[in-house]
Formats: C-alpha cells, sequence, structure tokens
C-alpha cells in the first residue's frame, strides 16, 4: 500500500460507522485517494479493541506473534464480503463467518456479587486469537440477520471505501463523515460552480 502524506494520516482508525462491526471494516480506509489498514500489528488491534469496548484495557490475551493481526485481518474481510453481498441483495457464502462462530466456546455463568443482583454472563474461552475475537463474528453474524440494510450504507464520496449505519431522524446520511467526506464534497462541488 502507498503510505499517505504523515500529517494526512490519523493515527487510529475512524469510528463513525454507528456499529461496532462496521467500525471494524472501517479500520481499512482510503487515505489520499490510498488504501490503508491502520492494523499493522496485533498491539494495533488491541488498542481497536479496547477502544471499541470488545476488550478491556490489559484483558487482550498474548497469542503467538501476528496471530491476532491475521485472525483480525482475515475476520474483517470476511465480514467486508458479507455486509457488500447483502447490501447488493445478493447471496453470500457465510462458510468463512461460520468457521469463526463454530470456534466460539462459551457458556453461561451466574454472577452474584454481595452488594447486588444476580446477573448472567457469558464466559469464553480465549484460547485462539480466532476465540478471542468471536464476539465480533457473531455481532457481524446478527448484524446481517437483523440490520436495516436500507440503512446501512457506504460514504458516497467516490474514493472512501467507509460504511456506516445511517441512524439519523430523517435516514439521509450520505458521508462517513462531514468533516472527512461531506465537506470535500462541497469544496468540488463549489470549485466546479466556480470554474464554470
Amino acid at each position: 500500500m502507498a503510505a499517505p502524506t504523515p500529517a494526512a494520516t490519523p493515527s487510529e482508525p475512524y469510528v463513525l460507522a454507528d456499529d461496532p462491526v462496521l467500525d471494524m471494516l472501517n479500520t481499512l480506509a482510503n487515505i489520499d485517494a490510498a488504501p490503508w489498514d491502520f492494523w499493522k500489528a496485533d498491539a494495533d488491534v488491541a488498542r481497536w479493541l479496547v477502544r471499541l469496548e470488545w476488550a478491556e484495557e490489559g484483558s487482550v490475551p498474548t497469542f503467538e506473534e501476528g496471530a491476532l493481526l491475521s485472525a483480525a485481518r482475515e475476520l474483517r474481510e470476511v465480514i467486508r464480503e458479507l455486509v457488500a453481498a447483502r447490501k447488493n441483495g445478493e447471496a453470500g457464502d457465510p462458510a468463512a463467518l461460520n468457521r469463526f462462530l463454530r470456534k466460539a466456546v462459551s457458556h453461561p455463568q451466574l454472577v452474584w456479587p454481595a452488594s447486588g443482583a444476580p446477573q448472567l454472563q457469558r464466559q469464553r474461552k480465549q484460547q485462539t486469537a480466532e476465540q478471542f475475537l468471536s464476539p465480533i463474528a457473531e455481532a457481524a453474524a446478527d448484524l446481517l440477520v437483523a440490520g436495516d440494510f436500507n440503512l446501512i450504507r457506504r460514504c458516497e464520496h467516490p474514493e472512501c471505501i467507509l460504511w456506516f449505519y445511517d441512524r439519523t431522524k430523517a435516514h439521509k446520511r450520505r458521508w462517513c463523515s462531514m468533516a472527512l467526506c461531506g465537506n470535500r464534497h462541497k469544496v468540488a462541488e463549489f470549485r466546479k460552480r466556480k470554474a464554470t
């Protein structure tokens, strides 16, 4: 991937999709018209998981070097293909996502704190990176089944590949963000009008 100019490269992936699964897709973006993967190492994935509250600070297990990065990138692309197929009204092949889901070894656990009401929490095995990422795979499957794909969109800017869930009141959102693409579009339109 060609490297964008350092000043133009955000230090963290965009969190603007109004859905954490779509925010995962947005860890791969176009910056200065070039593809940019925010995930370069296991630590980048771990930081993103904490930022989006998939994991707590210090709770990301240590796997073989590169295992978390590899599994996260694979899951991201599996989800991207399925979301794109669902958005286009096409049948997707769930086999790769189902492989992640099969690795989700979990069970309910009753937790009863001394000063509170009992709660049911899901305990998960986290021996592999795939098991650790299984909650995201489950959330992706839920999004594919229950998400309103009339409101799940890609940014309308021709150079942007970011996804979002339009949860605005009027459901008229067109851009991943006004600051990123909406303003770029307005400036381009202004320049076109001025040139003519």
